[in-house]
């Protein structure tokens, strides 16, 4: 008879024990043209990224020519006084970097990414662009072109068409706030290179401007580099522009875009509530995600797996403008998309949940399972530069302190199931919900109508 081999077997491995984490803190520091600058040494991370805020806020496009900052903010790698566009492009490529772009409510923001090795060109290609922009004729017309391009695209998304109309329903008329971002067809068309340059040289500068770097510095004389590169950079004095306050009606009521024919319908409900700068905040970090914020959450788990209306459903809050003086605000929304027969009982069933919400609370386990989700998967979320670095500039954007996003961890793992139920029936009262509604009126008005959760009005896509 055969005897049965054996195997040995090694020691399982047992879980060490969870080392203490903290998001990382910034060193602050001014170069001698007044720039600001945060720094953060993170050993291995050999992708360094460096963000650059600048203080040109969509507020102050002049009159007519929203979309201007955008489109400067597209032409910083088109070109310098040391490169044309297409040789800027191949400069970047050689030191593997990449520069992304973009204007916002806050300012216009570039995020470098570069490994460590090639940071001394990079950095000097970055400082190029923002000290000497060509802002070719030819350059400029062609980004305007394709602006103009995407807007059709832009407007034919349901996502996108339901953001344009709750931003126009929320703000005043005359707030920037209540216009797209990257403007309209009308006002970018009369953007030309010569507008680019006047916003430039009104709103940009070092004096008013931060630079973020993050990743790992060994070996790197990052003082002198920075001298070198973004300390070449001049510009006059000035002092940061004030943050004008925030205003919205959000007044219960619901608008139809009419799309006929429309499969779907896509709902985005929201108003405007605290910034980061209220106490409020952890809280209602909290309580929104335990709302709609991931797939157990209590929105997806009525809507999507109980009833089948829809893939998922999340609510959110993101920061619009910040102010520490309480003048900012963030908006707090509610967004998915359902079938179009269903689109009245799912809002039906949507307004259900927040109307138990504020009856019954929150439960312990749900606070506990987002608590965990929050705060126990940081140190995952900020494995890389740019997470950081990226944080870091939303810190600084939003006047928050240095310290913020690791106070904000203690915070949220401190708050109760309580004071997270308050928080996020605050902030989505059933009586105070704008809802936006992209789908075919002739079948979803009189249903919607029919809930009593607002005045319904149609509008017309484009």
């Amino acid at each position: 008879m055969t005897e049965l081999a054996t195997m040995d077997f090694h020691p399982q491995p047992q879980p060490g024990d969870a080392r203490p984490w903290a998001f990382p803190a910034p060193t602050r520091g001014t170069l001698g043209n007044g720039l600001t600058l945060l720094r953060c040494h993170r050993p291995g991370q050999q992708v360094v990224a460096v963000e650059v805020l600048l203080d040109a806020p969509l507020d102050a496009e002049p009159a007519g020519l929203d979309g201007v900052a955008t489109i400067m903010a597209r032409a910083f790698s088109e070109g310098t006084d040391k490169h044309s566009a297409e040789e800027f492009a191949a400069e970047l490529e050689r030191c593997g970097a990449t520069l992304d772009t973009h204007a916002d409510h806050p300012g216009v923001r570039l995020s470098l990414e570069v490994p460590a090795s090639r940071l001394a060109k990079a950095l000097g290609l970055l400082a190029d662009a923002l000290r000497a922009p060509a802002f070719a004729d030819s350059e400029v017309e062609r980004l305007v072109r394709n602006r103009l391009d995407e807007i059709p695209h832009e407007l034919a998304n349901p996502a996108r068409r339901a953001a344009k109309e709750l931003s126009k329903e929320l703000f005043p008329a005359a707030s920037r706030m209540a216009r797209p971002r990257q403007g309209t067809e009308e006002t970018v068309a009369k953007i030309d290179s010569a507008a680019v340059r006047a916003f430039y040289e009104r709103h940009v500068r070092p004096a008013t401007a931060t630079a973020v770097v993050v990743g790992d510095l060994t070996g790197v004389e990052l003082d002198a580099l920075l001298d070198e590169t973004l300390g070449a950079w001049t510009g006059s004095p000035a002092q940061p522009r004030p943050v004008p306050p925030v205003t919205a009606d959000d007044t219960g009521r619901v608008v139809v875009v009419d799309r006929p024919g429309a499969v779907q319908t896509q709902l985005l409900i929201g108003r405007v509530g605290p910034d980061r700068h209220d106490r409020v905040w952890p809280a209602q970090v909290l309580g929104t995600y335990c709302l709609g914020g991931t797939l157990t959450s209590r929105l997806d788990r009525v809507l999507r797996e109980e009833k089948g209306y829809t893939y998922g459903v999340r609510a959110f809050g993101q920061v619009l403008r910040s102010a520490p003086d309480g003048s900012g605000a963030a908006m707090l929304a509610i967004s998915g998309s359902v079938d179009t027969p269903n689109t009245g009982p799912a809002l039906e069933d949507l307004w259900t949940v927040l109307r138990r919400l504020a009856a019954e609370g929150l439960t312990d386990a749900e606070r506990d399972v987002a608590v965990q989700n929050l705060v126990g998967v940081a140190p995952l979320k900020y494995e890389t530069a740019a997470a950081v670095a990226g944080t870091l500039a939303d810190q600084v954007e939003q006047h928050l302190p240095d310290d913020y996003q690791a106070t904000l961890y203690q915070q949220l793992a401190a708050t109760g199931t309580v004071e997270a139920t308050a928080a996020v029936v605050s902030a989505f009262p059933v009586d105070r919900l704008v809802t936006v509604l992209v789908g075919d009126a002739a079948q979803i008005k009189a249903p919607v109508e029919a809930l009593g959760i607002g005045e319904v009005t149609v509008v017309t896509a484009e």
